[in-house]
């Protein structure tokens, strides 16, 4: 995706704020909105925007499960189903 076919001022925004919400939905490619030639901001629709929330969210545990790794603190899987059916048969 070229995000240079993807650049619009504001005033573009402000003009077609309907037509811009339906490419979003329609093409599901962000948005780079400009002021005074700069970029300022980026919109997307909301379909993609879960998804890269849902993605981060998935990273942060890969991260976060990294670390642990690096500190040891880990079990094996037998383990880990030996504590899980303790559980289940306690509930």
């Amino acid at each position: 995706m070229k995000y240079s076919t993807q650049i619009k001022p504001i005033s573009y925004l402000k003009a077609n704020a309907a037509e811009v919400v339906r490419q979003l939905a329609d093409k599901r490619e962000p948005l780079v909105i400009t002021q005074n030639g700069e970029a300022k901001a980026v919109i997307q629709d909301v379909a993609s925007y879960e998804e890269t929330q849902e993605t981060l969210a998935l990273l942060k545990i890969l991260a976060l499960g990294n670390v642990q790794i690096e500190k040891g603190r880990v079990a094996s899987a037998e383990q880990v189903i030996k504590r899980l059916r303790g559980r289940r048969a306690r509930d």
